[in-house]
């Protein structure tokens, strides 16, 4: 029961938060939940993932 009170304190005090932020937790809880290895290949999914967009594309000519 003590910490439906500290949630219901924290919501007074600072507002629903947005469904971006409820995502990002949910994201970073399952992150946390992946063995050291699989959490390695996920970065590098995403930063190779972040490197591809930020290559130009070449018009096609």
């Amino acid at each position: 029961m003590k910490n439906l009170n500290f949630a219901a304190e924290l919501h007074l005090k600072l507002g629903a938060p947005s469904s971006s932020t409820v995502e990002s937790l949910r994201l970073l809880h399952a992150f946390l939940k992946l063995a050291p290895r699989q959490r390695f290949e996920v970065i590098k999914l995403v930063e190779d993932l972040a490197t591809e967009e930020t290559v130009p594309e070449h018009p096609l000519s």
